[in-house]
């Protein structure tokens, strides 16, 4: 058994996000030893962990829950998962073309900077949209 600090080391989440992950309901609430502190099992950490793992991956915090309760089932559920990864793919392409466009509308703008000029291009254009 594991104190909340050791959880969090474990598993690569911060304490308070493994408290609000606790009190939301995505996770569940650990067990107390006897002076009242939380305990995590080695299983509760590699939950943690994999909750973790889908946050990097960009899942929303109930999908991420959505999968780990399918993992955990009997019957794993491959085209519900893999109906929640091909939305997650679509999001992150679009979240791509988006900074894209991001770096072009930026590099233009440094582009129209011009070394000592006491008017600045880039603000100005910043000003006009």
């Amino acid at each position: 058994m594991a104190t909340i600090g050791e959880a969090s080391l474990r598993s690569g989440v911060e304490i308070e996000t493994i408290r609000y992950y606790e009190r939301k309901g995505f996770v569940p609430k650990p067990g107390r030893s006897g002076n009242g502190r939380r305990v995590y099992s080695p299983s509760a950490i590699a939950n943690l962990r994999f909750i973790k793992r889908c946050r990097d991956l960009g899942f929303p915090l109930h999908v991420a829950s959505r999968l780990l309760v399918i993992s955990m089932g009997e019957q794993v559920k491959c085209g519900e998962v893999q109906n929640f990864g091909q939305a997650q793919l679509a999001e992150t392409r679009s979240k791509i073309a988006e900074l894209e466009s991001l770096r072009t509308a930026l590099e233009e703008l440094v582009s129209n900077c011009e070394e000592g000029s006491t008017n600045c291009p880039m603000l100005e254009k910043l000003w006009s949209q």
